[in-house]
């Protein structure tokens, strides 16, 4: 299969869920983030505003910041197109939707944190494999966001993926620029490669 043909079918999946099915997996889930999370403190950490039915954050973005972690949230770069920048998330934080009509925090610059400052990258989704190899919805942000620290083997921050259940298949097709994830979590399991 292609990778278009995988994204599309694993949306339709995504999608297909009922909310009492998001409901769940969003509280299921959380075990799993605490695992991953527990051995930080004041932990800088990236998430994402849920979209185009990815596993709700919402709640994990509440859990998250209970524990005095800073929640980062990633916003369009404004100069260097296809890559992203990570802002500070609090619940007073003013939001806008970006030109894919995904809400994201306004851009302050004050707020920013560089990428080799985060802890933990929790990057969405569509589909992944039992490799750790990652598909994204095709634009290549976060790949080309991380591509630089994946070159250079590093450690931090660590990068995890979220998903459901339904998005794991048996084999991704890879390009040389994608990056691989060491670590998913979905409601049932935590994948450690």
């Amino acid at each position: 299969m292609k990778r278009s043909e995988i994204r599309d079918l694993v949306r339709k999946k995504r999608n297909a869920l009922t909310q009492k099915e998001q409901k769940l997996a969003a509280e299921t889930i959380k075990l799993n983030l605490s695992q991953v999370v527990n051995g930080y403190k004041n932990a800088k950490i990236a998430l994402y505003l849920s979209n185009d039915g990815e596993l709700n954050t919402a709640k994990l973005i509440e859990l998250i910041q209970k524990d005095n972690h800073e929640i980062y949230l990633p916003v369009l770069h404004p100069f260097k197109s296809g890559n992203l920048l990570f802002q500070k998330y609090e619940k007073n934080s003013p939001m806008k939707a970006n030109r894919y009509g995904i809400f994201e925090p306004e851009l302050n610059c004050s707020h920013v944190c560089p990428v080799s400052e985060l802890d933990i990258i929790f990057t969405p989704l569509v589909a992944f494999d039992d490799s750790g190899n990652r598909l994204g919805m095709g634009g290549g942000f976060y790949d080309r966001t991380l591509a630089k620290f994946y070159r250079e083997n590093w450690q931090k921050p660590q990068l995890i993926g979220i998903a459901h259940n339904c998005q794991k298949v048996d084999k991704l097709p890879i390009e040389s620029w994608d990056v691989p994830l060491k670590t998913i979590i979905t409601p049932e399991k935590l994948y450690r490669w």
